[in-house]
């Protein structure tokens, strides 16, 4: 890596899309950001913003784009009409979103052969979103195989959590030879909100126990110790935990005994079932808390009670977390509800008082794209508003990894 080499391309890649921005980690300014959507199709469609220099704004490309190979090439092709190609020398790594890590990958980790090995030995326990990401990573080593190409995981986060928090209880000889344990999800989101929560509150990540809540489509829950996940809500799979858009969290596992044996439902729809059309969409038909609460509004009931379902699942973790923690100096409400359905955040806090939570009405019904609190000013426990940012916390990794390594 050069010394002027200070931009990092950070890929997402799905099924049948891939997601990307350009970072310049001198600021950790976005150059250029995109996605690739409904690869394989006729309807394959590019949309990609440039956001500095001469060519800045969007441009769009529709047509058939056959495979990730092809829609890595058409990304590099855009971003070399703007100047900021994958063969410039101030491209310093790749930064790849990989799902699943298991135990051994703990941290940001440059890929070769071994590690690819690995991450597809962890397809059983990811089958939706391991093969997407090694796709892509197969495909950018292709692209550039001088370049380091950085894999960071999901799961990484989590695995600081004790034994007590990540084992189910199940024969242990069982659960080892197949994998089956707490792994946990969404941790690039939870690191970063964690770090943000505590830099807004003016102190370092080790000194701050921290309840975050990333509240999307799909929501988890983490409970930080001085930085560090000792619990989360999602475990072998991102199915449990908290109700979600389309999954259903928590729930008996006799359920799907029951639905074969008084049903007649095969695995795989069961598997549909809990996490297609279960949850807010499963409760009450939608999955936008928008529409839910513009439901909520003109008196529907269905509505009304996927609401509450939705908030009495919040609660409980976050009175969980309380436990876990011990001592909480903040909870951080993030992700596309979290950070814009004030009514989820006023409904989850409420009645919290005798645990030292209590939001400022004002604060929490104002809109804002910035880190905020939003607690009352007497509050014993901070309330914040953080938006979260796994784009940038995967380049700040892989930078900080490739650096690293470029100074041995």
């Amino acid at each position: 890596m050069t010394a002027t080499a200070t931009r990092v391309l950070v890929l997402n890649s799905g099924s049948s899309s891939v997601k990307y921005q350009l970072l310049d980690m001198h600021d950790g300014s976005r150059l250029a950001v995109g996605l690739v959507e409904r690869i394989g199709e006729e309807t394959s469609r590019l949309t990609h913003t440039a956001l500095t220099g001469d060519s800045a704004g969007k441009r769009e490309r529709t047509g058939p784009i056959a495979d990730h190979e092809a829609a890595l090439k058409a990304v590099a092709e855009e971003l070399s009409a703007d100047g900021l190609g994958l063969d410039s020398p101030e491209l310093a790594a790749i930064g790849h979103r990989v799902v699943h890590g298991g135990l051994r990958f703990t941290e940001p980790t440059v890929v070769d052969d071994e590690v690819l090995a690995e991450v597809e030995r962890l397809v059983p326990v990811a089958p939706l979103h391991n093969p997407a990401n090694i796709t892509g990573i197969r495909t950018a080593r292709a692209l550039r195989p001088d370049l380091p190409q950085v894999a960071v995981f999901d799961t990484a986060f989590h695995t600081t959590m004790p034994e007590s928090a990540a084992r189910y209880a199940i024969d242990v000889e069982t659960a080892d030879a197949h994998r089956i344990r707490r792994y946990g999800f969404h941790g690039t989101s939870h690191a970063y909100v964690s770090r943000e929560t505590a830099r807004l509150l003016g102190k370092a990540p080790e000194d701050v126990n921290v309840i975050v809540l990333h509240l999307g489509n799909g929501a988890s829950a983490s409970a930080v110790r001085g930085g560090r996940c000792v619990d989360t809500s999602m475990g072998l799979t991102p199915l449990e935990g908290l109700v979600m858009g389309t999954r259903s969290g928590d729930i008996d596992p006799a359920v799907t005994f029951h639905l074969q044996r008084v049903a007649g439902m095969s695995t795989d729809e069961i598997d549909v079932l809990l996490n297609k059309k279960s949850g807010l969409v499963g409760l009450c038909g939608d999955n936008d808390m928008r529409e839910i609460r513009r439901r909520i509004d003109e008196g529907d009931e269905r509505a009304q009670l996927a609401f509450d379902v939705y908030i009495h699942r919040l609660k409980k973790y976050i009175g969980a977390y309380y436990a876990v923690l011990g001592r909480v100096d903040a909870i951080a409400f993030t992700a596309g509800v979290g950070e814009n359905a004030a009514p989820v955040r006023e409904a989850a806090v409420a009645g919290l008082e005798e645990l030292g939570l209590a939001l400022d009405s004002a604060l929490n019904d104002e809109r804002s794209d910035d880190a905020r609190l939003i607690s009352a000013p007497d509050a014993r426990v901070a309330v914040a508003v953080v938006p979260t940012d796994e784009e940038l916390e995967i380049a700040r990794q892989a930078f900080t990894l490739v650096s690293d390594n470029s100074l041995d």
